[in-house]
């Protein structure tokens, strides 16, 4: 099973689960926990080859990885801790994961909340998956990293949000980064049925004002279904909970609380 921290509120029945992207782990979350686990129930959680979560001895074999799998990973924690519904809250393909739970498991979803919600990949983040197909068996994965985070987050007051996500990858192992990168073969289509759907389901996007890859695909998908909303944060990038918590924090809890 995934490693993961829950912290228990004495009184409130609502759960908040927060999934991070590929080369972070449940530490890009430390200024949400503190919040949160004010108001809720807290589940944070390692994805499978990330922070504590080390592969299995059976993942040591396999070549690829799929969305459907590790989905199934947080759906296991989620069903050993009995937690019958919660509110999930992702950060960039931590959003794909949780949009792939709620297609899956719908009754788990009370709501979304999706900071950096990767919808679709535009001209240039097509071409930056491209060049990662293509060195990335020769080249140290950590350099490739380096390049995406650059490109993903690329102004001065991106730096700590890169550096976060860099130092958090350099603990990843180049065959686990290498089975993580082959998920993109699979997330076009997949992305083009969660377009395709609006799932009804209670859907805040927390997006960054700089976050020039992925935020015009989400202003679209918001004018398409009903059930989604859009936050803009001034003066930020990709990674929205990490450059501005406290809006990031105060945005969220108030929309979960307008669900209770």
């Amino acid at each position: 099973m995934l490693n993961y921290y829950s912290y228990p509120h004495t009184t409130s029945k609502e759960w908040v689960t927060f999934v991070h992207g590929a080369g972070g782990s449940s530490s890009i979350w430390f200024k949400q926990v503190r919040d949160f686990k004010k108001h809720f129930n807290v589940l944070i959680l390692d994805l499978r080859g990330h922070g504590n979560s080390k592969p299995k001895l059976k993942d040591t074999f396999k070549i690829k990885y799929t969305f459907d799998s590790i989905t199934a990973d947080i759906v296991e924690v989620i069903d050993a801790l009995k937690i019958e519904k919660s509110h999930f809250i992702g950060i960039s393909l931590g959003t794909i994961l949780i949009r792939n739970l709620a297609e899956k498991r719908p009754e788990l979803v009370k709501s979304m909340i999706m900071g950096g919600a990767i919808i679709k990949m535009n001209f240039r983040s097509q071409v930056l998956m491209k060049v990662g197909t293509i060195f990335k068996s020769v080249v140290p994965y950590i350099f490739l990293y380096k390049l995406f985070a650059f490109i993903i987050m690329p102004k001065k007051n991106h730096k700590k949000s890169r550096l976060l996500f860099v130092n958090e990858a350099k603990k990843l192992y180049q065959k686990e980064f290498i089975r993580w990168f082959k998920l993109t073969s699979e997330i076009n289509p997949l992305l083009r049925f969660f377009r395709a759907k609006d799932i009804k389901i209670p859907t805040l996007y927390v997006m960054g004002a700089e976050d020039h890859l992925f935020l015009p695909s989400i202003r679209n998908i918001v004018a398409e279904h009903v059930t989604s909303s859009l936050f803009v944060i001034a003066n930020c990038g990709h990674v929205v909970n990490v450059e501005q918590p406290e809006t990031f924090n105060n945005k969220t809890i108030l929309f979960i609380n307008s669900l209770a």
